[in-house]
């Protein structure tokens, strides 16, 4: 008799041979690539440094495709755009300390908004692990350490032996919801020596799923079907797991409001009936959500956003759908299902039974959203508001577009139709400057065949400037607008308003325009009233380009102060 756990998979002729006869010149190096392609990695990315050359010399035996940016932070920014726009874990290779370092924001954004990032670094010589003070170039006592609080995992290589399987673990790690960054370091000495361990074949990982409990499913189900006044918060989580139809057959059945968060733009159809789109900043669409008897909340953690700066306070019953464990109830009690969203509205859909709909639900949500339109129109911000309908106009309807921490993009979160699900994505999960267009660049890799924009201030374009030699060298299809307004444009409205003056947001900037042509990149400077065709022209010419839009932008008042 013959177990399923006694099978194993015989290797080919082809793969013995490969295994008695590995080809010459391999080191510790090959056995990282060799490893991520058969896991299925095609691209990478990163920045070569002095302990990390035994990888990057590597690549050249490979087929790995590797694209260089020209700062490890930047670099991060790419890999973490790759993992969103395509759901694979994106490799990203990197050298000790500095090198290392450097990419730590981007990997706090990738984790607040479950990118799956794989990053391998190398580590100072083998003997100079463990933490004593040996003087290594790059040294640091515990490199790992400096990880720990912002990655999913970490994994540290000491043999040769230990890399395929290290990096596959990590590998599922990334790919496991919540999806995120890992982190796996392997000393200069084991990349750098040759290796006789046969070539790496197989690569084969399963991902663990999360369904959700059937006695909690069976709960939320007979809440919904018994609510009169039901609501849907959708998160980031409901995009990441491919589940906007199931949320729209869902919402649909129970006709239920649905308001998606900055991270799950995209997740339900901007100009549905039933779509109260993304105003979360406003107090209308906080109250509408307050009076809801039951509260679905999927794929997201209630936030400090997406609670309208901890205003919101629910009176029905919440329940919470989320596959990180840590937001489940973190902000506020509620039925806590820890699950993945697309598995958890299957089991919804397959569970509730004859709800009662409620017939004004379409009528609710014109309301709330005429009020919306008629605070922000009392405001005075024509400018702002035919911005943003150009930025819309010119870009093709499912082209992704990469917004930086700017004024321009704080109106996107709540005032932008993304057009598609897993388009729009910001830095908006940590808040660091210079994610925009480095992370256009990534996408731009992952997808050729369609034009990507990125927005960012003069501020955040600063940030990642010398990417534009990245773009240049590899012919990304990428435009990036820059809204120039002389300064940190957001913190200038902060800090006028909490102090009455601003202190070291003005900025002296260059030419943009003069600064792009410099890297060969074709610019133009634009207005309010040329924007939509000289940034659709843009985005129709193959390859970079750059279009630079001098405004000073004004945010509509909050609703969260009084």
């Amino acid at each position: 008799m013959t177990h399923d756990h006694d099978l194993v998979l015989r290797p080919t002729a082809a793969q013995t041979e490969a295994a008695l006869n590995p080809p010459p010149g391999r080191n510790g190096g090959d056995l990282v690539v060799e490893t991520l392609a058969g896991l299925g990695a095609t691209t990478v990315f990163g920045l070569p440094g002095q302990h990390a050359l035994g990888m990057f010399d590597a690549l050249r035996r490979s087929d790995l495709r590797y694209v260089g940016l020209r700062v490890e932070n930047n670099a991060g920014f790419a890999a973490d755009a790759y993992g969103r726009v395509t759901g694979e874990a994106a490799p990203l290779l990197l050298s000790t300390g500095p090198g290392a370092l450097t990419s730590l924001a981007a990997l706090q954004e990738a984790r607040a908004a479950s990118a799956p990032v794989l990053a391998i670094s190398s580590q100072v010589p083998t003997a100079g692990l463990g933490g004593g003070r040996h003087g290594y170039l790059h040294e640091l006592p515990d490199q790992a350490a400096s990880f720990r609080g912002v990655v999913k995992s970490v994994h540290t290589v000491r043999t040769q032996s230990q890399i395929p399987s290290a990096i596959a673990e990590a590998w599922t790690s990334a790919l496991t919801v919540p999806h995120g960054p890992v982190w796996v370091e392997i000393p200069q000495d084991v990349l750098l020596a040759g290796t006789p361990i046969p070539v790496v074949t197989g690569g084969d990982t399963f991902p663990e799923e999360l369904p959700p409990r059937p006695e909690l499913t069976a709960v939320a189900a007979d809440l919904l079907a018994r609510a009169e006044r039901p609501a849907i918060i959708a998160g980031g989580g409901v995009v990441r797991a491919d589940a906007p139809k199931k949320l729209r057959q869902l919402a649909e059945r129970l006709q239920a409001p649905v308001v998606t968060t900055f991270g799950g733009k995209g997740a339900f159809p901007w100009t549905h009936p039933l779509s109260l789109q993304s105003w979360l900043e406003d107090r209308h669409t906080t109250d509408f959500l307050e009076d809801a008897d039951v509260l679905l909340v999927i794929g997201s953690g209630l936030g400090e956003l997406s609670s309208n700066y901890h205003t919101f306070k629910p009176r029905g019953r919440v329940i919470q759908i989320e596959a990180d464990l840590g937001k489940l109830e973190s902000n506020h009690p509620a039925l806590g299902i820890h699950a993945d969203a697309r598995l958890a509205l299957q089991a919804l859909l397959e569970t509730v039974e004859e709800p009662r709909p409620d017939p004004t639900a379409p009528e609710r949500v014109r309301e709330v959203l005429d009020q919306v339109r008629a605070r922000i129109a009392s405001q005075e911000l024509t400018l702002e508001q035919d911005v943003l309908a150009a930025v819309r106009k010119a870009l093709p309807p499912r082209a992704p577009s990469f917004w930086d921490m700017t004024i321009l993009a704080y109106w996107a979160w709540s005032a932008f139709d993304p057009g598609a699900p897993n388009t729009m994505h910001s830095a908006q999960g940590a808040g660091g400057l210079g994610y925009a267009f480095p992370a256009a660049l990534g996408a731009a890799a992952a997808d050729p065949t369609q034009p990507v924009l990125a927005v960012s201030g003069d501020g955040g374009a600063l940030y990642s400037i010398a990417e534009l030699a990245t773009a240049r060298q590899y012919d990304l299809n990428v435009t990036w607008l820059i809204v120039d307004d002389g300064g940190y444009g957001i913190l200038r409205e902060y800090m006028t308003d909490a102090f009455g003056e601003p202190t070291a947001t003005e900025l002296t900037r260059p030419d943009y325009v003069a600064l792009a042509e410099s890297f060969g990149v074709p610019g133009v400077r634009t207005s309010p009233e040329t924007l939509a065709a000289d940034l659709a022209k843009a985005l129709t010419a193959p390859g970079p380009s750059v279009v630079v839009l001098p405004a000073v932008l004004r945010m509509f008042a909050p609703t969260h102060l009084g």
